[in-house]
């Protein structure tokens, strides 16, 4: 690809990231090499962190003994190699256990349109849960709440802890769910339930990634998941389940493959969505090879399947501010 070429992609790409125009024609992507084609006309990465260790307070996470991650993590340094990529915005999950750091996040977002939504940390069953949630639901850009698969195991069924996931419903606020492999065993348990909760696998439960066909157990409970239509799998931590952090996580897509195909074949186009998980991405593979990863697969199953992985399927979960 020519410099002239590179340079009226990314311009044509950061235009559409401003949302005046799709990123590129079809007849200007024909033209481009296949690894400078953007996986989509519009990119919604429902998964990365920011934070500020140099604020005063500082932060809960991650440590100070972090190389890596332990450093200012703000939209500016995302969108720097995000936007040339085309991403077009982002869904932060938060990752601090602080209450304020909802607020803290949710005020980045007032500064900068970029970020379209906030997965926030709030704790359903706690004494506090309903009025917290009642004022972070004022925010349109504050779009539901991530729980760890300990609190869903420890608490499912409680009286409390139903109500206050009732309460998101009421909202038309989603949840998101990280946890092992054996997660999705008790998203099913919730979702039958509480068919009417949007709920979001988080990175793919965190299965080993080694090339080989996954877990049958892991199988099974995802199935058992996925019969329920309001359950959506982020296929996210690709790089992650591989467990090579050292930055040379394998970039060939058919490492992922047989972890893909199965999520695949249960979720289907309609209900599995792009996350990063950047910065801590970082640890296993550039964001460059996060992304490719998964557009190289979804373009096996078409254009229409990729336009939903990388960003309509994004709205249908979480209903984020549209730029």
């Amino acid at each position: 690809m020519t410099d002239l070429s590179r340079r009226e992609f990314l311009h044509a790409v950061a235009v559409g990231s401003a949302g005046l125009t799709l990123p590129i024609s079809l007849g200007f992507a024909a033209h481009l090499d296949a690894a400078d084609r953007p996986p989509a006309s519009a990119i919604i990465d429902t998964h990365t962190h920011f934070y500020d260790p140099t604020r005063p307070q500082g932060v809960p996470w991650p440590g100070k003994d972090d190389k890596t991650l332990y450093r200012r993590v703000l939209p500016d340094d995302y969108k720097a190699f995000a936007k040339p990529l085309g991403v077009t915005g982002t869904i932060v999950v938060e990752a601090s256990s602080w209450v304020e750091d909802n607020q803290w996040v949710l005020d980045l977002a007032e500064k900068d349109p970029f970020v379209v939504g906030l997965v926030g940390h709030l704790t359903p069953g706690d004494d506090e849960f309903a009025q917290q949630l009642k004022r972070f639901a004022k925010n349109k850009r504050f779009r539901g709440i991530r729980i760890g698969h300990g609190l869903l195991k420890e608490r499912l069924g409680r009286p409390e802890f139903m109500r206050d996931l009732k309460s998101l419903v009421d909202h038309d606020l989603e949840l998101d769910v990280n946890g092992g492999p054996d997660m999705p065993a008790d998203v099913a348990r919730l979702a039958e339930r509480l068919s009417a909760l949007r709920i979001v696998i988080n990175h793919c439960a965190n299965v080993r990634i080694d090339g080989k066909t996954p877990p049958a157990a892991w199988q099974r409970d995802l199935q058992a998941a996925a019969k329920h239509v309001a359950v959506y799998c982020k296929v996210s931590a690709l790089v992650e389940g591989t467990g090579r952090n050292d930055g040379k996580a394998p970039d060939d897509v058919a490492f992922y493959k047989p972890t893909l195909d199965v999520i695949w074949n249960e979720f289907g186009e309609d209900r599995v969505i792009y996350g990063s998980n950047w910065p801590v991405s970082e640890r296993f593979a550039s964001y460059a090879v996060v992304q490719r990863i998964v557009a190289d697969y979804f373009a096996g199953h078409g254009r229409e399947a990729s336009e939903k992985y990388f960003h309509r399927n994004a709205v249908a979960a979480y209903k984020p501010l549209q730029r």
